[in-house]
């Protein structure tokens, strides 16, 4: 993540469907989960928990709405993370890096069962406030959500993939305390951004499931040459190693998992980032 100075008056420019996309279907669902259809009352909720997230963590993705914007929905795969919520017994989701868990409120309205979605992040105040964002409770929203550095072996130890059956038992969600519970349960890993940061393929492989069908998919700055590029974010310079599609697949298909274990769909797109066009790497990663 990359922290910035707190500005003067924090900007409304970035929402996503603040203005011209005020009917889009990211509205629509926003309107819905939240429960406010008034376009300058949500803004207005959605500026006071802007608010509050920046005094959690001055971040640039809080600056420019970044936890509102539900890229995970538009991927080829999204169908089939909703069949496996709706038809794999005991299947588990892990939003990781998730900040307010938007994707992960996203995915339970769709369909997968939100009593075994589990949101993590590193800062506990982004938890606490995917609640405000939401306007629900421990109570009313079945969803986990589990604060930590996945740095720390306590939360999360690196390991060789999970192989074979499904451990037993199964974890009780309700009394999470570390990752390394979730040691080959997770159906589907939902990793948004979180490599562009952390750069750790291992530090996930232990979770996913060994079940056939079990994925990890997630979407990050790209290149079609793999190499450290420049990057910046309101006026804050930083490198950031970008991955090619080839180079992305040779890691998980060779490297991260035994060759052949696993398919590796990887994509270059454009997208437009603070006024500028960028490359994406959008990937999934499928076990076979």
């Amino acid at each position: 993540m990359t922290s910035v100075d707190v500005p003067e008056q924090v900007s409304s420019d970035y929402i996503p469907f603040a203005d011209k996309a005020k009917h889009s279907p990211d509205a629509a669902f926003f309107k819905t989960a939240i429960g406010i259809d008034n376009d300058d009352e949500l803004k207005a909720h959605i500026l006071s928990v802007q608010e509050k997230a920046w005094k959690v963590a001055p971040w640039g993705c809080i600056y420019v709405f970044g936890f509102l914007r539900i890229s995970i929905v538009h991927r080829p795969e999204y169908q089939e993370i909703i069949k496996i919520g709706r038809e794999r017994q005991n299947a588990i989701l892990l939003d990781i890096g998730c900040c307010l868990a938007t994707e992960s409120r996203r995915v339970a309205a769709d369909g997968f069962p939100a009593h075994n979605i589990v949101a993590s992040d590193l800062k506990q105040g982004y938890l606490d406030l995917s609640h405000v964002l939401f306007r629900t409770s421990k109570e009313t929203y079945p969803g986990h959500f589990i604060a930590g550095d996945v740095f720390d072996p306590e939360m999360l130890t690196i390991a060789p993939p999970a192989r074979g059956p499904v451990p037993e038992p199964l974890p009780d969600l309700s009394r999470l305390m570390t990752l390394n519970s979730l040691r080959g349960h997770c159906s589907v890993i939902n990793a948004s951004a979180f490599f562009s940061c952390f750069s750790e393929e291992q530090q996930l492989l232990r979770l996913l499931s060994p079940v056939p069908g079990s994925l990890i998919t997630g979407i990050q700055p790209g290149a079609t040459v793999k190499g450290t590029r420049p990057h910046s974010c309101l006026g804050v310079g930083y490198d950031i190693f970008c991955h090619s599609p080839e180079s992305w697949t040779e890691l998980w298909d060779g490297t991260v998992f035994a060759k052949g274990e696993v398919r590796v769909i990887a994509r270059l797109k454009e997208a437009s980032f603070l006024g500028n066009v960028i490359q994406v790497l959008e990937w999934c990663v499928t076990r076979l």
